[in-house]
């Protein structure tokens, strides 16, 4: 009888715990459209436990706002609009942040561990005095999460005793946020004093016909075996019949066949899709760091001793000149 009823305090003492924590998600975006990253953000909030927030900051980012405003699991959306905002530089958003912490009292504030949220996170947490804990692959409590550490070769989890948790998740690892079904309000914030020590010029991106590379469903990268720059287009042929992106190792990149925003791997991008396919890669420990949480993973490569096997469910020990151009064929018909 004792023991029911401590187990039911402490239920009881879990559930109120949980009523007082409240996590701020930083919202990425573009003015125009949410990343997705963001979604996965808001699933680990979740799991956090108590109310989820979402910070809007921006140019003109209304239809941002209103479209976080649906997302299932989101119960208050705040927007700041002030031109300083442009291009999300932390130098100027870490004051809004702050600023809205200490308003509303949250316990946790979060975003994804994509360029975004490395770049902002760790000035907030400077800035609060605590220790942020990044790239998480799982929350185990309010206070307690998971992250990868070697590589990807053994898992740690943290205890985090600070007072406000501050932390970014690896996308890769959450379900995306369901985008209907939800209905928060939205509620204009104060935005903060422009700090001026940086101004936001310009971006370039690459544009490119091909899925992301983080977000899609089918990703075909090539390793150092391809030999040249010009041998990925053996690759860029086989990812148009697929409807794939292109991704890189290191090593392909070092070499200078293709830039580095293709890079996957530990210090590149991290991808989980439903199919990946590794030509010509070694299947270095950084690499497979990279893509070892991909659903299905395919490996062509000439050396049967080659790393990439071990966690490969489908290897083909082949000349990639050749197995390439037959899977192109075979897709043709």
């Amino acid at each position: 009888m004792n023991r029911a009823l401590n187990k039911s305090n402490l239920k009881h003492l879990t559930g109120l715990l949980q009523r007082f924590q409240s996590t701020l998600v930083i919202a990425e975006h573009n003015n125009e459209k949410l990343t997705p990253i963001t979604l996965n953000a808001i699933t680990a909030a979740t799991k956090v436990g108590g109310e989820v927030s979402c910070l809007v900051a921006g140019t003109n980012c209304a239809k941002v706002a209103e479209e976080i405003s649906k997302v299932k699991g989101v119960k208050k959306v705040l927007v700041a609009q002030h031109d300083s905002y442009k291009g999300g530089l932390p130098e100027e958003l870490t004051p809004l942040i702050l600023q809205t912490q200490k308003q509303f009292n949250f316990t946790h504030i979060c975003a994804g561990a994509s360029a975004f949220g490395k770049n902002l996170l760790p000035r907030v947490a400077a800035k609060l005095d605590v220790a942020p804990v990044s790239d998480i692959i799982e929350v185990k409590s309010s206070d307690t999460f998971v992250r990868t550490i070697y590589a990807g070769n053994a898992l740690s989890t943290v205890k985090c005793n600070e007072p406000i948790k501050v932390f970014s998740i690896r996308g890769t690892c959450f379900e995306a946020a369901p985008t209907e079904g939800g209905g928060a309000a939205s509620e204009e914030v104060s935005a903060s004093s422009p700090v001026g020590i940086s101004e936001w010029l310009k971006q370039s991106l690459t544009k490119s016909d091909r899925p992301e590379l983080t977000s899609a469903k089918v990703v075909v990268s090539g390793g150092r075996g391809l030999k040249s720059g010009e041998n990925f287009k053996l690759l860029y042929d086989l990812a148009d019949k697929m409807s794939a992106a292109v991704g890189a190792s290191r090593a392909a990149v070092d070499a200078g066949y293709v830039p580095n925003d293709m890079q996957v791997g530990q210090t590149g991008k991290i991808v989980a899709p439903e199919l990946y396919i590794a030509v010509g890669i070694s299947g270095a420990i950084q690499h497979l760091a990279g893509m070892k949480d991909s659903k299905t993973i395919v490996a062509i490569n000439k050396d049967p001793e080659a790393p990439i096997f071990q966690v490969a469910d489908y290897g083909l020990v082949a000349d990639l000149f050749k197995a390439v151009p037959e899977m192109i064929e075979a897709l043709s018909k």
